[in-house]
């Protein structure tokens, strides 16, 4: 089990993208849980849970809630992250 916590939080995008491809090749074949407020550091993730006031508010990989509408599709609205 691997857990990474804001893993690329304090990174430029250019440092983003090397990082997460280096993290892509360790994630294979594990269970990762991958804690983000910058939501392309999750975009492939299987599984994604939305927190909200500390609850599950959502669930689903970034297609399906993307589909949904509802609070992951207005963060990444925000962060100007593609369908």
């Amino acid at each position: 089990i691997l857990i990474l916590d804001e893993a690329t939080s304090a990174l430029d995008s250019e440092s983003e993208k090397y990082v997460q491809s280096a993290l892509e090749e360790v994630m294979k074949n594990r269970t990762t849980f991958v804690i983000a407020h910058r939501l392309s550091t999750i975009r492939k993730a299987d599984l994604i849970l939305v927190l909200e006031g500390g609850k599950i508010v959502e669930s689903g990989d970034h297609q399906e809630l993307m589909n949904h509408g509802g609070v992951y599709k207005k963060l990444s609205e925000l962060q100007n992250i593609q369908v």
